[in-house]
C-alpha cells in the first residue's frame, strides 16, 4: 500500500494531479459498473490498489469523489467540445470536429460517459447546478453561432438545439451502449476502426442533412 502524503504543501504538484486522475478514472468504472449507492470507497482503492485512506486523502467522501468524477466528464467535453474553440473554420469542417472529438471521448473514457448517463437519467440531483453554471452559457453562445451559419445561408433552417441533442445522442451511445454494439458486431470490444467508421457515418449523416444545397 502508497504512504499517506504530507499535507504540509498545500499547492498541487505533479504528483497530486496525477494522484488525483488516476483516483477519478479508478473511481469511474466503479461507479459506471455498481451505480453511486452500489460503489464503496473501499472497493474504489482496492480497484486502484491503493489504500482507502490514502482515497480519503484526496477525496474526502464518496459523494465528493463522485461529484469529481463527473465534473471531470463534463469539463472535458466544455474543454474541447464547442463550436465557439475554431474561429475561422467552414460550418462543415467545425461540425465535422466536433462530431470526431465527441466520439474520440466515448473511446477514451467510456466509464466516465456511462456514470454521467446516470446522473441525468436520475435527473441530475448532484450536477444540475453545475450543468447550469458550465455548460449552458457555452451551449447558448453555440446555438447562436448556428443560426449565424442559418442566416448566411450555409445551413438550412431548422432548430439548433437539435443538432446538439443528436450529435450528443448519438456519439455517447458507442460509450453507453458500447455493450450492445459489441454483442451485434459480435466483438469483445470496440476497436479504432469501429470508431473511425462511425465518425464517417454520422459526419456523413449530419452534414447531408443540415447543409444548404449550392
Amino acid at each position: 500500500m502508497s504512504q499517506i502524503p504530507s499535507k504540509k504543501n498545500h499547492s498541487p504538484s505533479a504528483n497530486r494531479i496525477a494522484m488525483e486522475q488516476r483516483i477519478l478514472r479508478g473511481a469511474e468504472q466503479i461507479f459506471a459498473e455498481y451505480g453511486y449507492r452500489g460503489a464503496s470507497m473501499d472497493t474504489i482503492a482496492r480497484h486502484i490498489g491503493i489504500s482507502k485512506q490514502n482515497v480519503i486523502y484526496y477525496f474526502s467522501s464518496k459523494e465528493e469523489l463522485y461529484r469529481g468524477v463527473l465534473k471531470h466528464i463534463v469539463d472535458l467535453w466544455l474543454e474541447h467540445m464547442f463550436f465557439s474553440e475554431h474561429d475561422g473554420k467552414t460550418p462543415e469542417s467545425i461540425i465535422t470536429s466536433y462530431i470526431r472529438g465527441k466520439l474520440e471521448l466515448s473511446r477514451d473514457y467510456p466509464y466516465a460517459s456511462k456514470v454521467f448517463a446516470q446522473e441525468i437519467i436520475s435527473g441530475a440531483p448532484m450536477l444540475k447546478n453545475y450543468l447550469q453554471e458550465k455548460l449552458r452559457p457555452l451551449f447558448e453562445k453555440d446555438i447562436q453561432i448556428v443560426k449565424s451559419w442559418i442566416d448566411q445561408g450555409y445551413l438550412i433552417e431548422f432548430e439548433p438545439e437539435h443538432l446538439f441533442f443528436t450529435i450528443w445522442s448519438t456519439t455517447q451511445t458507442y460509450a453507453d451502449f458500447s455493450t450492445q454494439i459489441q454483442l451485434l458486431l459480435n466483438k469483445p470490444a470496440l476497436e479504432e476502426q469501429d470508431f473511425e467508421h462511425a465518425t464517417q457515418f454520422l459526419t456523413q449523416l449530419v452534414l447531408r442533412g443540415i447543409v444548404a444545397p449550392k
